[in-house]
């Protein structure tokens, strides 16, 4: 449930983009913004690789990125296309004719980095497989591969030199006709991250794909990505976005959908509100929630859960919740449904209970989308 129409502080107004495709996925505009991983599998192992894919793919990826850094990728990449569940990006740094192989094989958009694919005729060539094979492109600036002329106009990696790289690049593909881009301007520093894609919002209308780069390990990471990408969103920023992780791809997709959830600029799965636990709690707070997120992760329909130890916020929590539990005494804690009190049950009981609460309203929330949607027709 939304309450954005009446609590207007909540709402986070996005900057307007246009809106291209990549594959069946838009991107930009109004539509929702769209959350990437990349596989980390050697791209020539076909099986490998596809069934990264699908991994991040049930877990709610939209697009998933494919380095291709050698011919053999290239030619692997016509069967994980021909496999893959959801548009995928070819990744391409220094061989320009990596994109137009590619391309070729079907990918959704070509990723060239403006650092090292070289000079303007060879983005010409990658721009005529694009428009030839349907393939949208993304410019993906990176603070730590600039171009030699701007590291040497302005002596460092700074928000101005990852902006004007970003810029000259729009102009080589809008001279060509070309306008089904998006655009990128990582840095592992969230300072500088954060600073060059408020410029960048400023100067382009193009969507733009938000990224902190080799953020770290997954806590680390997580951190350091929130941090950034959440400012980022909270102003408006972003169209699609992939948090990098030394971890699983689909880890990367979690915390994807936990950074728009927290803002509510995107909803997938249980969103589950529980408390930290002390020495007031009724049961095993933590135990209890880390079995829930496991038993729950079939669950895609958005809805909410809270688990929350005792009384102190329980009862206030579980007002704002499709379901809640709430420690109480003796062994025994109350029940929530839709914010109301429904009825007492005993902790050893309670994860199976819940569970079983949380896919029956699942079911009747699509069963009222469903309806809804017929009647529409």
């Amino acid at each position: 449930m939304s309450l954005n129409h009446i609590r207007p502080w909540r709402n986070i107004y996005r900057r307007k983009s246009r809106q291209i495709h990549v594959g069946s996925v838009p991107v930009g505009g109004d539509a929702p913004i769209t959350v990437q991983t990349m596989t980390n599998t050697d791209t020539t192992d076909v099986a490998a690789t596809v069934a990264q894919v699908r991994a991040a793919a049930e877990a709610g990826a939209d697009i998933v990125r494919v380095s291709t850094p050698d011919q053999a990728s290239t030619a692997a990449l016509k069967d994980i296309v021909a496999q893959s569940p959801v548009p995928i990006v070819a990744d391409i740094h220094f061989h320009y004719k990596r994109a137009i192989e590619a391309a070729e094989a079907g990918a959704a958009c070509l990723r060239i980095n403006p650092g090292n694919i070289g000079d303007e005729s060879r983005v010409r060539e990658v721009i005529k497989a694009a428009k030839d094979h349907g393939c949208s492109i993304r410019i993906g600036v990176n603070a730590g591969s600039l171009e030699k002329h701007l590291l040497e106009k302005y002596a460092e990696p700074c928000p101005e030199a990852m902006v004007e790289s970003g810029l000259d690049h729009i102009k080589i593909l809008q001279d060509n006709d070309f306008h089904e881009f998006k655009i990128s301007c990582k840095a592992s520093d969230v300072f500088l991250a954060a600073a060059a894609y408020q410029a960048l919002a400023d100067a382009t209308d193009a969507p733009i794909h938000l990224g902190i780069t080799e953020a770290g390990g997954l806590v680390s990471g997580t951190i350091k990505s929130a941090i950034g990408l959440g400012n980022l969103l909270w102003m408006g920023i972003g169209d699609t976005i992939r948090v990098s992780l030394s971890a699983d791809p689909v880890e990367e997709v979690k915390v994807g959908y936990e950074i728009l959830k927290s803002l509510g600029l995107r909803h997938r799965g249980v969103n589950i509100i529980s408390c930290p636990s002390c020495a007031r709690q009724g049961f095993d707070v933590i135990k209890t929630v880390e079995t829930l997120e496991q038993r729950l992760e079939h669950i895609k329909t958005p809805m909410s859960l809270s688990i929350i130890g005792c009384v102190v916020n329980g009862p206030g929590e579980a007002l704002m919740t499709d379901v809640g539990f709430t420690g109480g005494g003796a062994g025994y804690g109350m029940v929530y449904l839709a914010g109301k009190q429904s009825h007492k049950l005993s902790n050893e009981e309670m994860v199976d209970h819940i569970v079983e609460q949380v896919e029956r309203k699942a079911a009747e929330i699509e069963a009222e989308a469903a309806a809804a949607e017929q009647a529409a027709e």
